[in-house]
């Protein structure tokens, strides 16, 4: 059952993808509207709001720091596989192939770590500036995630970029964009005229899916 929050989400996202032309990776492959992101600290249980997904959404695991990540992965790549999204790992090319995921995510810092040669997946990027967006197309990456675009939990004391400056952000980039910081039920329709191809969120998705 997917519940109104999550519906309301899900609609805002596609109509974000569908003005964005509907954007496929170098692979062929379509990206998603809905980025489900992993923080077992805050989410302990990942699973109830991805099972409220809709079909073709991603879930990336973060939680760089967990004791028990490749565990982590692993189930979270079975769950995937039966549920129809996509699995994307964040910055870790071994762990990504290990559980065949079909995405790695690079943090802002990691991006010069690795080649495009080196992963045939989707590959994403956090960026939290130009400088950041010009070193990801240069790596030649699928999307770049931007944050924070509203106030955050995740990272209270980063001043959030706001929906005039992803804008601007979103003109310069050679890549589609994602939103992800901050954003709810209350503020998800702001990104309507921003350019960007949807969303990726971690409070947003876990509190619409209870």
């Amino acid at each position: 059952m997917k519940y109104d929050g999550l519906r309301h989400l899900g609609a805002v996202a596609a109509q974000l993808r569908e003005r964005g032309g509907n954007p496929r990776a170098a692979n062929g492959g379509p990206l998603p509207s809905l980025i489900l992101v992993t923080d077992t600290l805050r989410h302990p249980d990942p699973l109830p709001a991805m099972r409220c997904l809709p079909r073709g959404s991603a879930v990336l695991l973060r939680d760089y720091e967990h004791a028990q990540r490749a565990s982590l992965a692993a189930a979270l790549a079975r769950e995937c596989s039966a549920l129809g999204i996509a699995l994307w790992v964040g910055a870790d090319l071994a762990l990504a192939r290990s559980v065949a995921a079909d995405g790695l995510h690079l943090r802002e810092r990691d991006v010069g770590l690795l080649s495009r040669e080196q992963w045939h997946g989707v590959l994403t990027t956090s960026v939290h500036s130009l400088g950041a967006l010009e070193r990801a197309s240069r790596l030649a990456t699928d999307a770049a995630l931007i944050a924070p675009v509203f106030a955050t939990r995740t990272h209270p004391d980063a001043r959030p970029i706001g929906v005039k400056r992803l804008r601007e952000m979103v003109h310069e980039a050679e890549m589609p964009v994602y939103a992800l910081g901050g954003i709810n039920l209350s503020n998800a329709s702001q990104l309507l005229d921003t350019g960007v191809a949807g969303i990726a969120a971690v409070d947003a998705l876990h509190g619409a899916a209870r």
